[in-house]
């Protein structure tokens, strides 16, 4: 079984492609074969991978706009034994051209349906924007919405405007879709706002709310210029484990068994 989560907000640097990139590792730790997803024109996760998205041959843009089938465009890293439709700058003029495309809404969902016996788990990286990409991210979200929430006021205002329209496509294009759990990240616990933002956060998603927090830490940022994920880059960091908890949590709640990660 393929379980397919979109993350997505619509507010940039909230370690949405962090996020992903580092679940991602972590279920690929446990076990799990998964695939992530670029739909982001800046290509941070394909780059976070050690993808330059200049030199792929084909990209998300090719799978969407030419129909290419998925499994002809991804990347396989063995090392970390991760799987990856990247992104190119190809994809920043994909919003135009799928204007006047018939069916726009789920050009991604059919694409991904070739590959969904493939993988455990196929992880969505959506922009920060909520343009007709993102749209897709989310009528591709056969198992819910993944929402990094950023510790901070300003993430609070903007998660609004999100559950808005995440209910709008819930309404006019996908009627299942849910939130499957919201990750709080870049806490601080020097602060009392980072504790303020994260009990506001369990109030309006008292049973989405994962346990798992993310702190803020020098290694999660420093982890893609090397083209790794954390659990490659610094596997004994707070951030590191932090997502590690993450990881086994999501694999508990979709009732995986969580065997013992892979060094």
């Amino acid at each position: 079984m393929t379980r397919i989560y979109t993350l997505v907000n619509q507010k940039g640097g909230v370690g949405k492609t962090t996020t992903a990139i580092n679940l991602g590792a972590y279920l690929a730790r446990f076990g799990q074969r998964v695939l992530i997803v670029d739909l982001d024109p800046q290509a941070n996760a394909s780059s976070s991978l050690g993808v330059d998205k200049n030199a792929v041959e084909g990209s998300i843009y090719d799978a969407l706009i030419n129909e290419m089938p998925v499994s002809t465009l991804t990347l396989h890293n063995e090392r970390l034994n991760l799987s990856i439709l990247p992104s190119s700058p190809a994809l920043a003029g994909a919003e135009v051209e799928l204007v006047n495309e018939l069916a726009r809404e789920t050009r991604l969902k059919n694409a991904l349906d070739e590959v969904r016996g493939k993988y455990d788990y196929i992880l969505i990286d959506c922009p920060p924007s909520l343009g007709l990409l993102t749209v897709n991210g989310l009528v591709a979200a056969r198992d819910g919405v993944i929402i990094p929430v950023q510790c901070e006021y300003l993430a609070l205002e903007g998660l609004g405007q999100l559950t808005e329209t995440i209910e709008r496509v819930r309404v006019a294009l996908y009627p299942d879709l849910k939130v499957r759990g919201v990750v709080l990240t870049m806490f601080d616990s020097r602060t009392n706002l980072g504790n303020d933002v994260i009990k506001e956060v369990n109030r309006h998603f008292p049973k989405q709310a994962f346990h798992s927090i993310v702190p803020r830490n020098i290694r999660l940022a420093e982890a893609p210029s090397y083209g790794l994920p954390v659990a490659a880059y610094a596997p004994s960091s707070p951030g590191a484990y932090a997502y590690e908890m993450l990881a086994r949590e999501l694999l508990r709640g979709d009732g995986v068994k969580v065997s013992v990660a892979k060094s």
